[in-house]
């Protein structure tokens, strides 16, 4: 009696010590989506500081419950602020083109890429030319995509990194020699994408700037004190504070824009080498750390890189732009 009694008891704890794991991080994302966000700080007549003329007719004012602009004015663009044709004319009036970068190296080119490029060709930019450009080590093995008129897709070769960590960072690199060599001659700005996600929505011309920025989905809510800076004096990427917590999947810009701010993130992470330091989220530390001390022109609110695993949040109205399952433990493993 006595056994089977210990055996319950035992099962017991085990099965709530499994719900707890299960379910309190869930929890806990759902309550951090009740943290309130700062406001935008202009008053309902000021102009925004930054942007071009287009951004002048972003409605501020229309989403009450998150923040639309940086304490520098710069937009922070949501659902219900923008009116997507009036973007869409004037960069057409304005003949905008834009370029597309992404790496789909070793096996995240079979895992990923495909389902990237098809979903691009239905929601990015696509009342604008676009040129794809895809990174890879192995270019025999990028498929074969319909591309629709005025869309073109290059391929670029790179070196295989051992390390997944190289092969994140040296992304810098290969994107400043990419634009000096040929993006800067026919596209006016660059959008730089993780593959390993897929485009649910419009990804349209709203997004343009000078430099672009985006709040990584699992931060926006938090408090400062909680994001993830390098707090390694030694590195480069070191930050006390910031502003915001962004997401290195997605940024871009003006082409003189993102050249600057791949090049100065490359360069730090060379002296950070030099200085056998790492930082610790690897290039997103030093792009953070770059936008801390550069601001960005404009911020684009998580509904652009949304994780489904993060659950229901009443303030994002619809996702733009999915993570794509994380497969870390077969994909990251070196060959």
């Amino acid at each position: 009696m006595y056994k089977a009694k210990c055996v319950l008891t035992f099962a017991f704890c085990a099965y709530v010590l499994l719900f707890i794991a299960y379910f309190t991080p869930k929890l806990l994302r759902y309550f951090e989506g009740f943290l309130p966000m700062s406001r935008c700080p202009q008053a309902p007549a000021e102009k925004l500081k930054l942007g071009n003329s287009i951004d002048a007719s972003l409605d501020l004012w229309s989403r009450g419950d998150v923040q639309t602009c940086t304490d520098w004015g710069a937009p922070v663009i949501w659902d219900g602020m923008f009116d997507p044709d009036h973007y869409d004319q004037a960069h057409r009036k304005n003949h905008s083109s834009v370029s597309l970068t992404v790496f789909a190296v070793g096996r995240y080119l079979d895992a990923y890429l495909k389902a990237f490029l098809l979903s691009a060709e239905r929601h990015f930019m696509v009342a604008l030319p676009v040129t794809y450009y895809v990174f890879t080590d192995v270019p025999e093995r990028v498929p074969d995509i319909h591309l629709g008129p005025r869309r073109s897709l290059k391929v670029v070769r790179v070196q295989r990194h051992s390390r997944w960590q190289d092969i994140s960072m040296m992304r810098m690199r290969a994107i400043t020699d990419a634009i000096e060599s040929q993006i800067r001659h026919h596209s006016h700005y660059v959008f730089c994408f993780d593959v390993d996600q897929v485009f649910v929505g419009r990804f349209g011309s709203e997004t343009l700037g000078d430099s672009v920025a985006l709040l990584h989905a699992y931060y926006y809510h938090r408090p400062k004190s909680f994001y993830s800076y390098d707090r390694n004096p030694r590195s480069r990427a070191y930050m006390e504070t910031g502003d915001f917590y962004y997401h290195a999947a997605v940024f871009g810009g003006s082409w003189q824009t993102v050249k600057n701010m791949t090049e100065t993130c490359y360069q730090a992470i060379m002296e950070d080498k030099e200085n056998q330091v790492e930082a610790l989220w690897h290039d997103e530390s030093h792009l953070n750390k770059y936008l801390w001390l550069h601001k960005p022109s404009k911020v684009l609110s998580p509904e652009y890189c949304w994780d489904s695993n993060i659950g229901y949040r009443g303030d994002i109205h619809v996702t733009r732009m999915l993570w794509s399952e994380k497969k870390y433990d077969t994909l990251r493993v070196t060959e």
